[in-house]
């Protein structure tokens, strides 16, 4: 299960890590947000050791989400380099998830 982390931590975890990594911003109110979740633990398991999935509660850090300019749940941030590669928003499938990942680190 992708871990939690909070603004105080994001840089460490997200803008210094070697590899890519995939930010859910959620919240757990939102019910698409749920249905995301099995699937980035798929993708989370398929993509062991070559990318990290962190999560943001854009209910507990709004900072993290206004500073990525995060305006809807749930909203997946792929960084890369310290830097943001892409974004989508909205419930995706595991394949689709994929897809969106391979498209932006190409």
């Amino acid at each position: 299960m992708a871990e939690r982390i909070d603004a105080a931590s994001f840089e460490e975890r997200v803008l210094k890590a070697d590899k890519p990594v995939l930010v859910d911003f959620y919240s757990d109110t939102c019910i698409p947000c749920k249905r995301l979740n099995p699937q980035l633990a798929k993708l989370e398991e398929a993509r062991a050791g070559e990318l990290d999935v962190v999560k943001v509660n854009i209910n507990f850090d709004t900072q993290a989400a206004v500073d990525n300019g995060v305006m809807a749940a749930p909203t997946l941030v792929l960084f890369q380099g310290g830097k943001e590669a892409g974004r989508t928003v909205g419930f995706r499938a595991l394949k689709e998830l994929e897809e969106f990942i391979d498209g932006a680190l190409a």
